[in-house]
């Protein structure tokens, strides 16, 4: 009898501590994922790739599962991310696909049934922020009144998060989870999925952690999506303004808290290479402020802090 070889390979990392093989053999490639029970929970990716597969989105198939010792057998949705071949010639069309899915994502919403992205999460996020990227990555104590003001900052923000619309949240829907494929896109790293603001997926899509996009661009993938949202019936507001807003917003959320990460992911992780990309959420944070009056006491903030913090918004197609 003819057998072909088994071969393993490295086949991704993430900001996590879970790891992925690719393993080929018969003509067939499936990916292992190893995901250590005592610092990650398999059984919250295989809800939610059901869930997910049963809103229409291209998921991995769960194949084999062995939840005690954190080991799943995974469909292999290729190795082609949105990342690799992103640019101002493709965006259009990936985009368009990748608005596609989240709608389906979105419209499949139920409460109940995951966790709600609620204040007490929004603003554990937020604290990330002060913690790991002022107080450990730039090495500042704030003040009492900095404290106060960012608090009051940070009231703001999570007030303006949880009076839009909830629904399905995927919580890192950015082209390094999107992999080109048939049917595109295939949709990874969505165990952390929430219910919760409605902008909070685009909002990750279009301000990326890895690329930036000219705002004009930005605005007609967002429209597009309203448009598209409107006609399919999903609770976005009824004005664009109001949602560009919400949206807007919503960024400075999680930008700020991925700063916080970005600092933790290298002092406490020890990985490597992710606060290359912090000058780009200061670009986002800065942008976003100092369009709305009510938020000048961030960018204030921003320039307290000096040299510092970096305000350079990364790359710009």
């Amino acid at each position: 009898m003819n057998t072909s070889p088994l071969v393993l390979e490295p086949a991704s990392t993430d900001a996590s501590f879970r790891s992925y093989f690719r393993v080929r053999a018969q003509g067939q490639s499936l990916i292992v994922m190893d995901a250590p029970p005592a610092h990650e929970d398999c059984r919250a990716f295989v809800r939610v790739a059901l869930l997910m597969a049963s809103a229409g989105v291209h998921v991995p198939e769960v194949i084999a599962q062995d939840l005690e010792r954190g080991f799943l057998l995974l469909s292999d949705l290729g190795t082609t991310s949105y990342l690799q071949v992103l640019n101002a010639d493709s965006a259009d069309a990936l985009f368009g696909d990748a608005i596609d899915a989240l709608l389906r994502w979105q419209l499949a919403s139920k409460p109940g049934v995951l966790p709600p992205y609620d204040e007490a999460l929004l603003t554990r996020e937020l604290n990330l922020f002060p913690e790991w990227y002022v107080q450990r990555h730039l090495g500042l104590a704030l003040s009492a009144a900095q404290q106060q003001r960012l608090a009051a900052l940070f009231a703001l923000i999570t007030d303006s998060n949880l009076a839009q619309a909830a629904v399905y949240v995927h919580r890192d829907y950015m082209p390094r989870n999107l992999m080109v494929c048939e049917p595109n896109p295939g949709v990874l790293d969505f165990q952390d999925a929430v219910y919760g603001p409605i902008t909070y997926d685009v909002v990750s899509l279009f301000r990326d952690a890895f690329m930036s996009w000219d705002e004009e661009r930005v605005l007609d993938w967002t429209v597009r999506y309203w448009e598209k949202a409107k006609r399919a019936g999903l609770p976005v507001a009824a004005d664009f303004g109001d949602f560009y807003r919400a949206f807007e917003w919503m960024g400075l959320q999680r930008h700020l808290k991925v700063l916080g990460i970005f600092a933790r992911l290298h002092y406490r992780d020890g990985k490597r290479g992710y606060l290359d990309d912090t000058p780009r959420f200061v670009g986002y944070v800065r942008a976003v402020a100092a369009r709305y009056n009510v938020l000048g006491p961030l960018l204030v903030l921003l320039d307290e802090l000096g040299g510092k913090a970096e305000s350079r918004a990364g790359y710009t197609f």
